[in-house]
């Protein structure tokens, strides 16, 4: 037996108030009422905000991921002298991570070379705030393909 508590109708004045006040116990309600085939007591409006909300926070989270890993990628690649441990541990975390998002969300993979250009804008700067290098230096596009992103073996 599920021992979340699903709140009845008796305990809330509205939906919007529930999740306005307590996100948490409105999600499980939602939940519950979806378990339970009452699709038509469902908050139809805020599970779908939520939902795109969802996909929008899945796609940031991939894109932030690979701005990190190229990030680490153009300091691997224009700072050879400076090369370290830390630096190949979070180049291969990351893209351990991306892995397991790519996995949880299969989808993301479409238009991928999108979300790697909209990453390397961001790569370049956090390079440049980071290494003092103007990012005038770099490539105009990003130089890695994603299989080279998703490859452990490959070191630029």
């Amino acid at each position: 037996m599920n021992n979340q508590t699903i709140i009845t109708d008796s305990n809330i004045s509205t939906e919007k108030s529930l999740y306005e006040t307590d996100f948490y116990q409105w999600a499980l309600h939602n939940a519950g009422l979806l378990k339970q085939g009452k699709l038509a007591d469902i908050d139809i409006e805020n599970v779908a905000e939520e939902l795109e909300s969802m996909s929008r926070s899945e796609k940031k989270e991939l894109r932030n991921r690979l701005a990190i890993l190229m990030m680490h990628l153009l300091k691997w690649q224009y700072q050879p002298q400076h090369r370290s441990m830390s630096w190949k541990l979070t180049i291969n975390t990351q893209r351990a991570d991306i892995e397991l998002v790519l996995e949880d969300s299969p989808s993301l993979k479409h238009n991928i070379e999108i979300t790697i250009e909209d990453a390397f804008k961001r790569a370049e700067s956090l390079f440049e705030k980071e290494t003092n290098i103007s990012k005038k230096y770099l490539p105009q596009t990003c130089p890695y393909t994603f299989e080279q992103l998703s490859d452990y073996e490959f070191w630029p």
